[in-house]
């Protein structure tokens, strides 16, 4: 049986598992209030922190979900996240309209990658 690993586990959630080689990583928010630009740059920092924190990186993404609270903000959110994804490893993704946790998040990104 494989094992699973967790990370920064909380009552509700862990922010990384671990399973084989493959990780999963919580939702991941910006800050609170700001731009959605700057929510989708503190989304991809923290996702590469958490990734580097297990032996991975963004060029091993597999799959992205992307939450919008309003899908206006596709294009800025794009302009990030285009910047950010190295050529050549851009990652099976959705992207759809949701209402997040409060309305002042903008962007919350899913991540599942391979070690």
């Amino acid at each position: 049986m494989t094992e699973i690993t967790r990370h920064h586990t909380a009552t509700r959630m862990s922010q990384i598992i671990e399973h084989g080689d493959t990780i999963y990583l919580a939702g991941q928010v910006g800050t609170a209030g700001a731009p959605v630009a700057r929510q989708t740059q503190d989304c991809l920092d923290k996702i590469d922190a958490l990734l580097a924190e297990v032996g991975s990186d963004k060029t091993r993404i597999l799959q992205t979900t992307i939450w919008l609270a309003d899908m206006k903000n596709f294009a800025e959110m794009n302009a990030v996240w285009d910047a950010w994804v190295p050529e050549g490893h851009a990652p099976a993704r959705a992207c759809g309209e949701a209402k997040l946790a409060t309305p002042e998040y903008l962007v919350e990104f899913l991540v599942v990658a391979a070690r």
